[in-house]
């Protein structure tokens, strides 16, 4: 491993150019990679290991027709590299356990039913391992058990592959009964695009992952960009001003300031004016914040957010209750201007972004 400094902090990493995908290749030579649902993260992690030359066939159960018919688009052959989950299971050495957290619970019987000794058992998110009591997802002591983590959701996973940029992931070994988890499971993790691997424990992903996608990156961002469109607009301001300083601004020119060189070089990147509000009201933000992600943290920690993802996404009616919370945010003043600001890019720019996604798999990560 390589050794990084984050911030001051010195902390090991796994590159490309220390296992590449070359090394990837060899330490899965003799392996079949059964990736178990094509719903979210597994068309791009399938995708990417299939066109990375390594041997993979996939599990999804009929009944969820559109995702059957999307891997046969994808040029999944039913037969030969696609299968029913427990056909999936039985021919592959690495399991890759890649529906929904709910649903993991519910196949997983028929998944253990067809576990070998020296299989290796994968997942991309802690959830079922460190919350087993809830989910009853406990291995066997004869397989392997990793787990490799993109930071990112499906689609960005396969859109990155696609670019050569990488997605960067977190990776754990929980059980090694073979000796060879570390291996299978990094190999894995650069056989799936990764830019970077980071080292983490299955508790520590799920505990940071639930936070964040509750948190900075989905829920604390819409409830402030609707927040902040609520009070500009109350004030008499139109629906497009309110759109264009809450969101269109953000995602269209500062966040890129922010990933190319940091949160301090967009700030010293636009007018001193900004700067000065900015660094006014960043500490009163944080100083209301704090106690908020310290109850979230708290309702991860304890289980309570898992318990709810079982009991909510486990209902009959769960899709219809989806659609519905989805359609509040769509059908929404905000995100109706925005889909009137998008409508109105220059054409050539979208076209270039349709270009860039064509072929993408994969929807927002769980």
């Amino acid at each position: 491993m390589a050794v990084i400094n984050f911030g001051g902090v010195r902390e090991k990493v796994v590159t490309r150019k220390e296992f590449s995908l070359a090394k990837a290749r060899k330490v899965l030579r003799n392996e079949v990679v059964a990736v178990i649902g094509y719903g979210v993260q597994g068309p791009a992690q399938a995708l990417n290991m299939k066109d990375n030359g390594i041997n993979v066939i996939i599990g999804q159960s009929k009944k969820f027709k559109g995702d059957w018919d999307r891997a046969r688009k994808d040029g999944w052959v039913p037969g030969k590299t696609l299968f029913d989950i427990e056909e999936a299971a039985e021919r592959g050495t690495i399991i890759q356990m890649l529906v929904s957290d709910a649903a993991q619970r519910v196949i997983w019987p028929s998944i253990k039913k067809h576990l070998k000794a020296g299989d290796a058992l994968y997942f991309s998110h802690g959830f079922s391992i460190v919350y087993r009591k809830q989910t009853k997802v406990i291995p066997p002591q004869n397989v392997d058990v990793i787990m490799v983590a993109p930071k990112g959701s499906g689609t960005s996973v396969r859109r990155n592959f696609l670019s050569g940029a990488g997605i960067n992931s977190s990776f754990a070994v929980e059980q090694d009964y073979t000796g060879r988890a570390s291996d299978r499971c990094i190999a894995v993790g650069i056989a799936i695009g990764s830019g970077y691997l980071f080292p983490t424990t299955f508790r520590h992903e799920v505990q940071s992952d639930l936070t964040g996608e509750r948190g900075v990156l989905m829920g604390a961002l819409a409830g402030l960009m609707d927040a902040q469109y609520q009070v500009l607009r109350q004030h008499g301001h139109s629906p497009s001003e309110a759109f264009n300083e809450t969101v269109e601004e953000l995602t269209q020119s500062l966040i890129r300031l922010v990933d190319e060189n940091g949160m301090d070089w967009m700030y010293s990147n636009c007018s001193a004016t900004a700067q000065h509000g900015a660094l006014k009201w960043r500490p009163i933000f944080k100083k209301a914040n704090v106690p908020v992600f310290k109850r979230l943290y708290a309702s991860v920690k304890s289980g309570q957010e898992t318990r709810e993802v079982i009991r909510d996404c486990g209902r009959k009616d769960y899709r219809k209750w989806l659609s519905g919370k989805l359609g509040e945010i769509g059908n929404s003043e905000m995100w109706r201007a925005g889909a009137a600001v998008r409508a109105l890019r220059p054409k050539e720019k979208a076209k270039a972004i349709s270009r860039s996604t064509k072929g993408v798999a994969g929807r927002k990560k769980n």
